[in-house]
């Protein structure tokens, strides 16, 4: 796994607007209809998706679970 460096917080700084754009009044109706409710199963999709990735050993998919399971973290924050 080899990745260059991001300056510090700017992926998460970028997700973080994405959301904030897509929860705006005038964002995406699907994301603003969800609720803590109906975003759980995803949640616990993506939890176990990473958990499949870890024993799978391959670092690369694991990466991208875990920014899978940010995302639903980011979305419910």
């Amino acid at each position: 796994m080899s990745r260059s460096p991001a300056p510090a917080g700017s992926a998460v700084s970028e997700l973080v607007a994405i959301m904030d754009r897509l929860l705006a009044p005038d964002g995406c109706p699907w994301d603003r209809e969800q609720t803590l409710d109906t975003l759980a199963p995803y949640l616990l999709e993506e939890t176990y998706e990473v958990l499949e990735a870890i024993d799978s050993g391959d670092p690369d998919e694991h990466c991208e679970e875990l920014g899978d399971l940010l995302l639903q973290i980011v979305f419910q924050a």
